[in-house]
């Protein structure tokens, strides 16, 4: 099979590596933006070649575009066949360009599980260390940004024209952006848009402090805008909410509320609009942390990475980096989520390693080590990406080339890999796939560090309905 996209080389300079790939309803049928980000740079590229043989049956819609008219129609979609995702060799010791791979996740392929082998915005934005990127219904491309070009933060917008990708300027009003900046998710139907922050690129860049917690470095509010006006119009505090990361409004359009998973304080916050039209939040989930020995601080965190929804809005997951588990909940009362499956897929705190538990209000015993197909899997579970029929999710074991190395440095050596769990859509739970493993460690140029997930048109992480 022949592939279309292989390596998509971002700056030389260094800087954020958390490259993202958003999809959905864009500017041409059959086609992708691709954003990866470093600092003082992003590329963006249309996938288009038709060499490339890939099917894009599973986005047509006769009377709307290149998406579904609404999630629950999307859930009766085809299966999907590939999935993209970006793959870092900053940090690793490997001098060669980030690319985007292609993985065949079709079962009746033969290549089912293998990876198929394929300066304008400092100038015009003053923006750097790129991240979420999101179609508008405009047709332009919205990508947010973590920090300036020197790495300080600056939590603002980069338009692009959805056609050339040409950098248009900034999203926000001039002077008009967050202190800090990570994910994004608007809402149309109620003029609003919610962005979360992590820190400064200068503060994480290099690996994780826990002297910059003391110091108040690191992001702990919601920043709520105008859709129409772009300008923020309330910043709200999270209570035991350090390190507010992916944003994720219910897909239905009409809601007026969804959830952000906190990663160092290792909550899932809700985030709702009042009877006023102001917003509120408060939290839902709360993973304890460990007491713990042999790790560089007495409590671990589970450290919450990446969160998701089903389409339909009735289940919520998200994963635990450092304990390493991934959660299942139902949302059918998002006030009151209620925990229906959990799989430890690796993780700090596996039998045989360095850290010894000495007290768990979860657990009975350390989990064992993760085995798949003959491998031993280093990390935990990070990235994650739900079918649209919500029957399989897929995860990576990547977090950030500098954290990999700070707290998995297998993963440095041997490389990131891909998984998938079966999941249970009327009772709920979670199950490991037994055969399917995508191992990173045997690329060509040698282990690079697979990192997050997306379909060719449209998934649950990046489509929105207006």
């Amino acid at each position: 099979m022949h592939t279309c996209i292989r390596a998509l080389r971002a700056g030389e300079d260094g800087g954020g590596d958390r490259a993202r790939v958003r999809t959905g309803p864009g500017p041409a049928r059959g086609e992708i933006c691709v954003a990866t980000g470093r600092e003082g740079a992003l590329t963006l590229q249309r996938v288009t070649e038709p060499t490339c043989l890939i099917v894009f049956t599973a986005t047509k819609c006769e009377k709307c575009g290149p998406g579904y008219p609404t999630p629950l129609e999307a859930m009766k979609g085809p299966r999907e066949e590939i999935i993209y995702l970006p793959c870092i060799y900053r940090n690793t010791g490997i001098e060669a360009p980030d690319y985007l791979a292609t993985v065949d996740v079709d079962p009746k392929s033969p290549h089912y599980c293998q990876v198929i082998e394929a300066e304008d915005i400092h100038a015009k934005c003053d923006l750097g260390y790129v991240h979420t990127s999101h179609c508008l219904a405009s047709g332009e491309v919205m990508v947010s940004s973590l920090g300036d070009p020197k790495g300080n933060g600056k939590g603002g917008f980069v338009l692009l024209d959805g056609e050339t990708f040409e950098v248009k300027g900034t999203w926000e009003r001039p002077g008009g952006a967050a202190p800090m900046g990570y994910d994004f998710w608007y809402q149309p139907r109620h003029n609003v848009m919610i962005s979360s922050e992590w820190a400064a690129p200068n503060v994480f860049r290099d690996g994780f402090n826990p002297a910059d917690v003391e110091a108040g470095l690191y992001g702990s509010h919601l920043h709520v805008w105008d859709w129409q006006r772009h300008e923020i119009v309330q910043t709200l505090p999270l209570q035991d909410g350090l390190i507010p990361l992916e944003v994720r409004f219910l897909h239905n359009p009409d809601a007026a509320q969804g959830f952000v998973g906190c990663a160092l304080s290792s909550t899932i916050q809700r985030f709702y609009k009042n009877q006023g039209g102001t917003w509120s939040v408060e939290k839902v989930i709360q993973v304890p942390p460990k007491k713990v020995k042999g790790w560089m601080l007495p409590e671990m965190p589970g450290l919450i990475t990446d969160i998701l929804l089903s389409l339909d809005d009735r289940f919520l997951y998200f994963s635990n980096w450092l304990h390493g588990d991934l959660r299942q909940y139902d949302i059918s009362d998002p006030q009151r989520p209620r925990l229906t499956g959990q799989l430890f897929l690796g993780g700090s705190i596996v039998k045989g390693g360095p850290v010894q538990v000495l007290e768990d209000q979860e657990l009975k015993s350390q989990p064992e080590p993760l085995v798949v197909k003959g491998k031993r899997v280093p990390g935990g579970p990070q990235m994650i990406q739900l079918s649209l029929d919500g029957k399989r999710l897929y995860v990576t074991t990547s977090l950030y080339s500098a954290w990999d190395k700070q707290f998995y440095p297998d993963l440095i050596r041997e490389g990131s890999v891909m998984l998938q769990i079966d999941v249970d859509t009327v009772k709920g739970g979670l199950k490991l796939n037994p055969n399917f493993l995508v191992d990173f460690g045997k690329e060509p140029l040698g282990p690079a560090l697979a990192h997050e997930l997306r379909y060719p048109g449209g998934d649950c992480s990046s489509d929105i309905w207006v």
